[in-house]
């Protein structure tokens, strides 16, 4: 019976182990995340919506109105100066095609054609600022765990040693005010984590919805510790401005595309006509049939159509500021970014390659020290708290720097390499 329990209980033990084996999500590269946010974000959707709806629209602009079919049906009575009279029936039919003026199904297409265009630039700019945004949000995401584990590793750290100190029972007013000091600051401690938890929870939830899965759903972040390149003179980030930035391109497709539309409006002066060929019969006192040629079109023929191509033109003005004051906006916020940029860049390199490293191997071993009354209360929490206050810092300051980086690619349009994954900052987080 012994050698048949001993097996069941090896059984029962591993199934309560399973699921804290499998509850810990694989981890995943932030190049995998964006993929699948790219991939399955739904608002790609509206924007492929978009460009069917304007590929639509250029289809109906290259077509020729439908031909009108007229009929008519009725009685006629007729009276000759003898007094003879007859009755029978009267009846014309015609059928009539529009033609536009000479050049305006060639505007409507260009029009057309650029609502494509600027569909085809909607989309490819939320490409690529969704692609930012996960690529940000997920390395914010890996820097909240590193905070988190370094915290509670502190914060345990205190815990630890304040049952060992209540233990001991110690006597005196030093020892009783060193035990207040360590509760004080393991509080402190405690709500720091519990900050941490909150915003890893925020920034999961949000890289989530950016990839179109579920609020609640794991994930695990591989390492995504950041190195920083060196940043490009601002005269090539201003010209590569020019040349990719989304909202100078949109600007620009939107002010070429009013410059059709006023020529349109132009254009529109000028009437359409219809014609076609009409057949008409009557039968009375004889038969009498017309067949001919119809011509119809709006009186007065020379329509000025003012009001619209002033309208056209208003807007075209318009256009032309909003592309002006989006060249100063960009050439202001490159400059800003760009110095806050080159200010974290320069910041970060202050540090030494394993600043961290040894601030942790310090904190490590005030605890031991502590313990064996070696290192005064006060350099032991000291050292915590700025082992904790270190890694938050620079991790705040590679936050920033990827924030500013971030900000450059969108405003320049390009991939400008700024930021790249390294080694982790310490062996003893992942």
């Amino acid at each position: 019976m012994k050698k048949l329990l001993l097996p069941l209980l090896g059984i029962c033990l591993s199934g309560l182990c399973l699921p804290a084996v499998f509850a810990e999500a694989p981890t995943t590269s932030i190049t995998t995340l964006i993929t699948e946010a790219v991939k399955d974000n739904p608002e790609i959707q509206y924007y492929q919506a978009g460009i069917t709806s304007a590929q639509a629209g250029l289809k109906s602009a290259t077509q020729l109105a439908q031909p009108e079919l007229n009929a008519e049906l009725g009685y006629k009575h007729s009276r000759d100066n003898t007094g003879i009279s007859g009755d029978g029936v009267a009846w014309s039919v015609s059928v009539m095609q529009t033609f536009e003026w000479p050049g305006r199904m060639g505007l409507r297409k260009a029009i057309a054609n650029y609502d494509i265009t600027l569909a085809e630039l909607g989309l490819a700019q939320f490409r690529s600022e969704l692609a930012n945004r996960v690529r940000l949000t997920a390395w914010n995401l890996w820097a909240a765990r590193q905070k988190l584990d370094t915290a509670r590793t502190v914060q345990q750290r205190f815990s630890d040693l304040r049952d060992v100190l209540i233990q001991r029972d110690p006597a005196g007013i030093t020892p009783a005010l060193e035990l207040r000091v360590i509760e004080a600051t393991e509080l402190m401690l405690r709500k720091r984590v519990t900050d941490a938890e909150v915003t890893l929870h925020s920034l999961r939830t949000e890289l989530n919805l950016l990839r179109g899965k579920p609020a609640a759903e794991e994930i695990a972040i591989e390492n995504a510790a950041v190195a920083l390149q060196t940043l490009p003179p601002l005269g090539d980030l201003l010209a590569q401005a020019r040349t990719n930035n989304f909202e100078l391109l949109l600007k620009r497709a939107e002010l070429v595309q009013q410059g059709f539309k006023v020529d349109l409006a132009r254009n529109e002066r000028y009437p359409a006509v219809s014609f076609g060929p009409v057949m008409s019969e009557e039968h009375s006192l004889g038969r009498d049939r017309i067949i001919g040629i119809g011509l119809t079109m709006p009186l007065p023929i020379w329509r000025r159509n003012a009001a619209n191509v002033d309208a056209a033109t208003a807007r075209r003005t318009q256009a032309e500021a909003l592309l002006n004051v989006t060249v100063r906006d960009i050439e202001q916020r490159l400059t800003r970014y760009s110095q806050s940029y080159a200010a974290r860049y320069a910041e970060i390199h202050l540090w030494a390659e394993n600043s961290i490293t040894e601030f942790e191997k310090a904190a490590a071993q005030a605890d031991r020290h502590y313990q064996l009354g070696a290192v005064p209360v006060t350099t032991y929490v000291e050292l915590q708290k700025q082992y904790v206050d270190a890694v938050d810092s620079l991790l705040d300051l590679q936050a920033e720097a990827m924030q500013s980086a971030s900000e450059l690619e969108r405003v320049t349009g390009a991939e400008l390499h700024l930021v790249s994954i390294k080694s982790p900052v310490s062996s003893t987080r992942k």
